[in-house]
């Protein structure tokens, strides 16, 4: 089995070292995305997100920073991040949490999106190559079909592995890509809750302190009378 595979590797001409750099290469990226997606799905902490939520909406920002820090769940970072910023610009904190934890979820994805396109260039690349070889021995008075064959082998065999490894590529890309828009659409989420449900604290304790300063005013008018 070892020797038809290299064999026909040694048959797709120059052009399969490349091809073969690129599947590499692609092999080790969804590798490296697939158990860094895994990772951060055993981080996620759903319920302790809404713990914080539900202290932003009583007014508690110190519970619910301190409710939000020390975690590895990529949304409850950026929501800590903001809180623990809040004092200078919230909204800014926010975005700069967010663009690094987008960013870190889109990593190598860029490498993988130029796999897909330059795997079938490649393929095509060897396509013409092999072709050329054949059609130097047409005409030729040696010309034997064995040397014809070889060349258009070379071309299928080029033209087959780029098309390979590109469809190879581009499953996982697409999937590593919704995970990415998927989590960019929670941060997003989480942010806007939290400019909201803090906004939403400070009236209430606003609210509460108006109430609980009507009764003293009272108790001293009566008390005066």
């Amino acid at each position: 089995m070892a020797n038809i595979v290299v064999d026909t590797f040694v048959k797709g001409g120059p052009v399969m070292w490349p091809i073969l750099v690129t599947s590499l290469t692609a092999a080790s990226v969804v590798a490296e995305r697939a158990i860094w997606w895994i990772g951060t799905g055993a981080k996620r902490e759903s319920k302790r997100l809404e713990q914080v939520y539900a202290a932003l909406e009583q007014g508690d920002l110190e519970k619910a920073s301190r409710q939000a820090r020390d975690t590895k769940d990529p949304v409850l970072q950026v929501v800590w991040h903001g809180l623990n910023h809040h004092h200078t610009s919230l909204q800014n904190a926010l975005q700069v949490s967010a663009g690094v934890q987008i960013e870190s979820a889109g990593r190598f994805l860029g490498v993988l999106d130029t796999i897909i396109t330059l795997a079938p260039l490649l393929g095509l690349l060897g396509t013409v190559t092999g072709i050329m070889e054949a059609f130097r021995f047409v005409g030729s008075e040696d010309l034997q079909a064995i040397k014809v064959s070889g060349g258009v082998a070379e071309a299928l065999i080029a033209t087959s592995a780029g098309l390979a490894i590109a469809i190879f590529t581009l499953i996982p890309y697409n999937y590593f890509s919704s995970r990415v828009a998927k989590l960019t659409f929670e941060i997003q989420t989480a942010a806007t809750n939290v400019e909201v449900l803090l906004e939403a604290g400070k009236k209430n304790r606003e609210a509460n302190r108006n109430t609980n300063s009507i009764p003293a005013h009272e108790a001293a008018l009566s008390h005066s009378s």
